[in-house]
């Protein structure tokens, strides 16, 4: 297979990355700090700004938007994943044996992940609700500003989303928003 990825210096992305497996260990307190601390080192070599983003048990969604004259989000995500396996424990581990990629990645990750490009500023508003709603989507809160691994309180606290956003609610949103 030939696989092309949308790149645009400068572009904002919505990601989807997804544990090997679909092994829930992700959102675990511990892996969530690792997770975060990989995303820094990584920041700091190769800077992006985190628009949104949310952290599942299996996977997670994030919005980044690179610097002017930069398209290579690629790097960044290898990056990140190679920082979190390296210090992951070996409860996230899975099998090992299945092939030279998944002992590369030690089965913490499925190989690749999956990008869109953002196009406008409705694109921008619709993904960020997206990743904000996504709990309530899996049934693991009755409102999103219960899951705590979301930047969803960056947004409350800065003003831009009420407090209740999305709570006793049913949102749902276009075929072409989100990736599972």
């Amino acid at each position: 297979m030939n696989y092309r990825r949308a790149k645009s210096s400068g572009g904002t992305y919505f990601f989807t990355v997804v544990s090997h497996n679909r092994r829930k260990f992700l959102s675990q307190p511990d892996n969530v700090a690792l997770l975060r601390s990989a995303l820094k080192k990584v920041m700091k070599c190769h800077p992006f700004f985190i628009e949104a983003m949310v952290i599942m048990p299996d996977h997670l969604h994030a919005l980044w938007t690179l610097p002017e004259g930069d398209d290579n989000y690629s790097i960044r995500w290898s990056l990140v994943k190679s920082a979190f396996t390296r210090n992951c424990p070996d409860g996230c581990k899975g099998d090992l044996s299945s092939s030279r990629i998944a002992r590369k990645q030690q089965a913490v990750w499925q190989q690749r992940f999956w990008e869109h490009e953002i196009r406008d500023e409705d694109d921008f508003a619709r993904h960020v609700e997206y990743i904000h709603y996504n709990p309530v989507k899996h049934g693991l809160v009755i409102r999103p500003l219960d899951w705590p691994y979301s930047s969803l309180h960056r947004y409350v606290r800065d003003g831009l989303y009420p407090a209740d956003w999305g709570s006793n609610a049913d949102i749902i949103f276009p075929d072409f928003v989100g990736k599972e």
